[in-house]
């Protein structure tokens, strides 16, 4: 797979079936990863919206996280723990999906570090990118990403993400794909050119430019 044709990238890219506007999340995303809460105000800054603009865009994605004060902790990336750690300059952090782990260093623009482990046997997976969003190390060899098809519209994490993960290998991920029809897995190199090509287009629909990692993060309610 090497274009955004795929089911699943179209549902990805279109904003008025998953929610997701590049131009809001790609923001959002660079300040995640300074890893701490983000404010809708300074996300207004960084994408250039008004605050009720940000707002707005933010409720087309229920599963956006929050804390008690307002602040956005995840959208995507998260300081939530999840399944897939993600370690970018020092920082700990996590994403909804394996996928994810292959489209945000490129939009983000920083090395990371991804460890996961197979749903079924519970092997460990690592894989390490490059700040352009090569993968430079995969561990194991054989490990693969499952994919699925989202059918309409629907919350993106509940449609799509919970269902995309890490396996060690093919044989691995035999079971779960015999009890999800309609998904697929793909080796890491084809995985990471369907996250390339998501990271291209998103950054295609934007001219954000990375806030600086000196930015405050004082936290306020919505």
């Amino acid at each position: 797979m090497t274009t955004t044709d795929h089911p699943a990238l179209t549902y990805l890219l279109s904003p008025s079936r998953s929610g997701i506007e590049p131009e809001l999340f790609v923001p959002l995303l660079r300040l995640l990863a300074e890893g701490e809460p983000v404010t809708v105000a300074e996300l207004a800054t960084a994408s250039g919206r008004s605050e009720d603009a940000v707002r707005q865009g933010l409720a087309a994605v229920p599963d956006t996280e929050y804390d008690d004060d307002g602040c956005i902790l995840g959208l995507g990336l998260t300081l939530r723990p999840t399944p897939h750690p993600y370690t970018v300059a020092g920082e700990q952090l996590y994403t909804w999906c394996a996928l994810d782990t292959l489209i945000f260093p490129a939009l983000i623009g920083k090395a990371a570090t991804i460890e996961s482990s197979s749903p079924r046997s519970g092997t460990p997976i690592r894989v390490t990118t490059g700040a352009d969003g090569t993968v430079t190390s995969v561990q194991p060899a054989t490990a693969v990403v499952s994919l699925v098809n989202p059918e309409g519209t629907g919350p993106v994490r509940s449609s799509f993400c919970n269902q995309v993960h890490y396996f060690a290998s093919r044989e691995d991920a035999r079971t779960w794909l015999e009890t999800h029809p309609g998904s697929e897995v793909l080796d890491i190199d084809a995985a990471h050119r369907a996250g390339a090509a998501i990271a291209a287009s998103m950054l295609s629909d934007t001219t954000t430019e990375t806030p600086s990692p000196d930015a405050p993060h004082d936290c306020c309610a919505l």
